[in-house]
């Protein structure tokens, strides 16, 4: 029985732009497990389990635009002032600003 909500419980991240899927315990800017932490996005966060005072690990969040799930690499987003997937920070590269620009020309030909 304890097993069947286990199951019903679990939360699951999945990256929209690459293969990455985990297990998560928090969604949301103020994880309940880390004191005193207001995150600037809505974050996908799991408690770290090599820590023993209550850190944690943000490992994705939602674009600002399209609100799809998206990792925190590089690959797969950027975060200025808000959360952008690669696709969107593409599509929209002339809205920022041009250090910002060159990043993600540098993101596409790697």
């Amino acid at each position: 029985m304890a097993d069947d909500k286990q199951q019903h419980d679990r939360r699951v991240f999945s990256c929209t732009t690459c293969d990455f899927t985990v297990d998560y315990h928090y969604k949301g800017r103020k994880p309940p497990f880390a004191n005193c932490i207001l995150l600037h996005e809505e974050c996908y966060v799991l408690k770290d389990p090599f820590s023993t005072s209550g850190g944690f690990v943000t490992v994705g969040g939602l674009c600002s635009m399209c609100n799809r799930d998206v990792c925190l690499s590089n690959g797969c987003s950027l975060f200025y002032t808000q959360r952008f997937c690669t696709n969107c920070s593409v599509k929209h590269i002339q809205e920022f600003p041009h250090e910002l620009q060159q990043e993600i020309m540098h993101k596409l030909k790697s």
